[in-house]
């Protein structure tokens, strides 16, 4: 699974609130929603959080090897 936990770190270390995310960015509030539930989100939306944040794809998500 994909898991976006790395997210909220990077957010706080760079002092981006979700607020900003929606209000200066322009991130839909359903894709946020969609990362806290570790859901699917498309590689455009990383992309963007990646320049928002200025950080690398691994700042925020990691894959995360589920039990067989």
């Amino acid at each position: 699974m994909i898991s976006y936990e790395k997210l909220w770190a990077t957010m706080k270390e760079k002092g981006v609130s979700q607020y900003a995310l929606i209000k200066k960015y322009g991130v839909s509030p359903g894709q946020i929603t969609r990362m806290k539930r570790n859901e699917s989100v498309s590689t455009h939306t990383i992309e963007v959080f990646c320049k928002i944040l200025d950080c690398d794809v691994g700042d925020i998500m990691e894959y995360i090897a589920e039990d067989k």
